[in-house]
């Protein structure tokens, strides 16, 4: 988007195609480029285009408001799915879960970015193959490769969304822009669960004063089908109106990256006092790599935001740091995977732990140095969220390995 921009400039009708063809991509790239184009006067003209009645909120169309009434319903009709077929909930929600959301956030950005039946095709065989394979896995009680397989699944249909996000297209701004979305989603379904909770406590406490005992029945129906529509409802909501949380998620990113920094750094100062060992403790072990992909998510998230931001100096530094410390933890963790894989031979679990690390060493080691380029003034701040896009292929291909092959590599065990 934002070199198709700045090839037409002076072109009015062009700009107003790119504008009507991705309106949020449109907005976010055209504030990050117009502080540099301020002299133009179309330029000028578009920023009080887009900043006029920003906001306002707005619901779309009867059709955008339709298809997310049905997808609601949709996934409230799949989680109870297990009630209606009689099938065991837990066999059901371990391995299918993530067809809940997943298959219907696809389905609204294959309708919104109109992809052609080809690519629509391949999202929903995609979904199928997955659908498939993961309730054909034989029910071994403690399987650590079905457990791998359920949990990677919902990151293979992560990746499917993700697609159809960017519409099929290599664009890195795009897959950039997915990344914001995934952290505008998680801000707006934070507070639409949170008003929904209200409201939930309210009716039924409500009912129950005049002696109406609604719990049950309640929570079953309209709290199940409340918790499958808010993902939905919030996609909805930061698509049509990009400034809701455009402005918050940002601000999050700011302040969480410095304390992430610093947690981090007192956490590793405290492991050599503890006396903790994660080359022969198994769950601090397990913890320890939480720690670094969630870390590792929250690196992700700021360069996101700060890819598109004009002065990032101190946000530049922040991240730099902040990748070289988790450098540090990524390089403990991989070393204990490493010893636990010498002393006590490989397992699933220990191969896709240190697959895992391995990729998120080498993404961290390329983004650090970038950072570094551009405090050196030898890259722009661009180049890091290129770096970061450009990588995100080698993580989908990575989850489809552990989620398809690693059952049948390590026969079902």
């Amino acid at each position: 988007m934002k070199d198709d921009i700045l090839a037409n400039l002076d072109n009015p009708r062009q700009l107003e195609r790119l504008y009507r063809a991705d309106k949020p991509t449109f907005k976010r790239t055209f504030k990050a480029l117009y502080p540099e184009l301020t002299d133009k006067t179309l330029m000028r003209f578009w920023d009080e285009r887009l900043n006029f009645g920003s906001e306002e909120i707005s619901w779309g169309t009867s059709k955008d408001m339709v298809f997310v009434i049905i997808a609601s319903i949709v996934a409230g009709i799949i989680v109870k799915l297990p009630v209606m077929l009689s099938i065991d909930e837990q066999f059901f929600f371990t391995r299918n879960v993530g067809f809940v959301i997943f298959p219907v956030l696809s389905a609204y950005f294959a309708w919104k970015n109109k992809l052609s039946i080809g690519k629509i095709g391949f999202i929903a065989g995609a979904m199928v193959v997955g659908l498939v394979f993961i309730n054909s896995l034989p029910d071994v009680k403690e399987s650590d490769t079905l457990v791998l397989s359920c949990i990677h699944l919902g990151l293979f249909l992560w990746a499917v969304l993700g697609f159809a996000f960017v519409g099929g297209r290599n664009n890195i701004e795009k897959r950039l822009g997915y990344l914001r979305y995934n952290g505008d989603l998680i801000v707006m379904t934070g507070l639409i669960l949170i008003a929904g909770g209200i409201m939930s406590a309210l009716t039924v406490n409500l009912f129950d004063l005049i002696g109406l005992k609604i719990n049950e029945f309640y929570f079953k129906y309209v709290g199940i089908f409340g918790l499958a529509a808010a993902p939905i409802v919030g996609t909805y909501l930061t698509q049509t109106n990009p400034q809701l949380v455009g402005k918050v998620s940002p601000v999050i990113a700011r302040i969480f990256g410095p304390l992430v920094l610093v947690m981090l750094v007192i956490y590793l100062v405290a492991i050599v006092y503890s006396g903790k060992d994660p080359y022969n403790d198994r769950e601090f072990l397990l913890i320890f790599n939480a720690l670094l992909i969630g870390v590792m998510a929250i690196i992700f998230f700021s360069v996101a935001e700060t890819s598109k931001a004009t002065k990032i100096q101190a946000e530049t530094w922040v991240l730099l740091l902040l990748s070289a410390v988790t450098v540090v933890v990524n390089g403990i963790a991989l070393s204990a995977i490493l010893f636990r894989i010498s002393e006590w031979g490989i397992t699933p679990n220990r191969a896709a732990v240190l697959g895992s690390n391995v990729l998120i060493l080498i993404n961290l080691l390329l983004v650090t140095a970038q950072l570094f380029r551009v405090l050196s003034k030898k890259a722009d701040i661009s180049g890091v969220g290129k770096t970061m896009a450009n990588y995100l292929p080698v993580y989908v291909i990575w989850t489809i390995i552990v989620t398809f092959i690693f059952p049948l590599v390590f026969g079902f065990r």
